[in-house]
């Protein structure tokens, strides 16, 4: 079970975007995610006609690894670390490590 999933709201912990929030949008491949408005890079783009694609510098998010970001925790307004735990119909579930609140997902 992964501890970041597609549609959490994380915080970046580490590297030029410390601090900023986002949604991650998916994930790249195990050890990294994609987080929205985070590891921005200029990308230049080649126009094609056929696609319908203008040429130009083009904003794109790029992958970031999943060590340098972390849960938000909307009770403590912080970044938080994610523990698992089992409930007694014997679903798997993850909690914040701080309070032991459950994660809305």
């Amino acid at each position: 079970m992964e501890k970041i999933r597609k549609g959490d709201e994380v915080v970046v912990v580490t590297g030029k975007d410390k601090g900023r929030r986002g949604t991650v949008l998916r994930r790249v491949d195990d050890e990294h995610v994609l987080v929205e408005g985070v590891n921005r890079a200029k990308k230049h783009v080649k126009p094609n006609p056929v696609k319908g694609v203008a040429g130009g510098i083009v904003d794109k998010d790029m992958p970031i690894h999943i060590s340098n970001v972390a849960l938000f925790n909307p009770a403590t307004k912080k970044a938080d670390r994610v523990g698992f735990k089992a409930l007694d119909d014997g679903r798997k579930v993850r909690v914040f490590k701080s309070n032991g609140d459950l994660v809305n997902a």
